[in-house]
């Protein structure tokens, strides 16, 4: 018999998944970070830095205020237990993963192994870039840069040189084996990952089947396409046959959610044998977009009714959320979304626009409020504004004014703004 569950108890199974049911740490150490990316498996990278880069994000919502250098010094040194890798896109993963994705690697090896690939066509700048790293040991891409021969001429332009060392990377041949501030220090897979890892095999059968069992512990609670999503994973008849192998042995059981429909019948659905489903979640956090909560757009939009879209590349005029529009958790809700911008020359965290979700409530506003007087914190600014764009931004500023001098002492302006 198959079990059914309401939307809202999806929901908590999946927050709790997620890290969101347990309060935060007073402190936070090395062993809290590990946790997180224990739940999470992955942690996305990327480069915008409007408010704070995202891979820092997950942390901060789960955790609460950290040292933003903890995560480097655990993430970023070139020993560290997690490597990078594209395990949905850009991702730090656990360095002992790396053998999970040698089908990938391979995959992208048989794409560029024809004699019209960029691979065969650069092959003179791909030797030459993995004789450097052989010979020199770990390099930043500009070390490259100034050491490339001059003489040779088009053979040696400097975007050939990145492309082969993304495209050794992508093949595992290459491996990132630290940052200087946000730069990658790449060297050979073989300089940077243990010989024990790098000689396992795993067939891609069963590396997918055990990817798919992870996003099933990550998820909580999910459909196939939200586990195919989690490690991107394309091969929508080895994620079916996964599951059913996970079905037999017990570790996933079919559910049906109330609300997690298409076309007017219900979705099949799976719950990980040791999802909990908690009381309450009492939780409140901004999310970053690449958030596991947020990041699959089908999930948000059922599981949470955000219809989730990044207005990076959207025309400013043309904006109806702001540049980066973060969204807001409080309980098991997403109540709200504000495009936070983080301005070290005034030492503000701008509020640049504030708008409220569908199952957004009147008392929601001083929670918000609270967190984002503990992000601008976190992040060490002094004063908070609050811009006129958005029908959350009254809501949220009369919350700030009367709560941020008692949370973190804050001063809260409010200033027009448009889209």
């Amino acid at each position: 018999m198959t079990d059914t569950l309401s939307s809202a108890q999806a929901r908590r199974i999946a927050l709790g998944a997620q890290g969101f049911s347990r309060a935060r740490p007073t402190s936070v150490s090395r062993r809290h970070l590990h946790r997180v990316m224990d739940r999470l498996g992955v942690l996305q990278i990327d480069s915008v830095n409007v408010f704070a880069r995202s891979h820092y994000l997950p942390l901060f919502s789960r955790l609460g205020i950290y040292e933003p250098a903890l995560l480097d010094r655990v993430f970023l040194a070139r020993a560290t237990d997690y490597v990078e890798y594209i395990a949905h896109e850009a991702t730090f993963i656990p360095i002992e993963d790396w053998p999970l994705w040698r089908f990938r690697m391979d995959a992208f090896r048989r794409r560029w192994e024809g004699e019209d690939s960029w691979m065969s066509s650069n092959a003179r700048t791909v030797q030459w870039v993995q004789d450097e790293l052989r010979v020199r040991g770990p390099l930043r891409p500009a070390d490259l840069r100034e050491d490339a021969p001059r003489e040779r001429g088009t053979w040696w332009d400097w975007d050939e040189v990145k492309l082969a060392l993304e495209h050794l990377w992508r093949t595992g041949d290459v491996a990132v084996s630290g940052r200087r501030g946000f730069e990658r220090t790449y060297a050979l897979a073989e300089h940077v990952i243990p010989d024990s890892i790098r000689s396992q095999e795993i067939s891609r059968a069963d590396a997918i089947r055990e990817l798919t069992r992870r996003a099933a512990r990550s998820s909580g609670v999910a459909t196939q396409s939200d586990l195919a999503d989690y490690y991107r994973i394309r091969d929508r008849a080895q994620i079916s046959q996964s599951i059913a192998d996970l079905v037999d042995a017990g570790e996933l059981e079919p559910v049906r959610v109330r609300g997690w429909d298409r076309a007017g019948r219900p979705l099949p659905a799976w719950r990980h044998r040791d999802a909990v489903l908690p009381r309450r979640i009492d939780a409140a956090a901004v999310l970053t977009p690449f958030d596991p909560v947020v990041w699959f757009r089908d999930r948000a939009l059922r599981a949470f009714e955000l219809d989730y879209r990044i207005e990076i590349y959207v025309p400013a005029e043309k904006r109806r959320f702001g540049y980066y529009s973060l969204p807001v958790l409080v309980g098991d809700r997403i109540v709200a979304r504000v495009d936070l911008k983080a301005d070290r020359a005034t030492s503000t965290l701008q509020v640049q626009s504030a708008w409220w979700e569908p199952q957004a409530r009147v008392e929601d506003a001083e929670r918000i409020a609270a967190e984002l007087a503990l992000a601008a914190t976190w992040q060490g600014l002094e004063h908070i504004s609050v811009s006129g764009w958005g029908d959350a931004t009254a809501a949220i500023h009369g919350a700030l004014s009367t709560t941020a001098g008692s949370v973190v002492r804050r001063h809260v302006h409010t200033r027009e703004s448009t889209p």
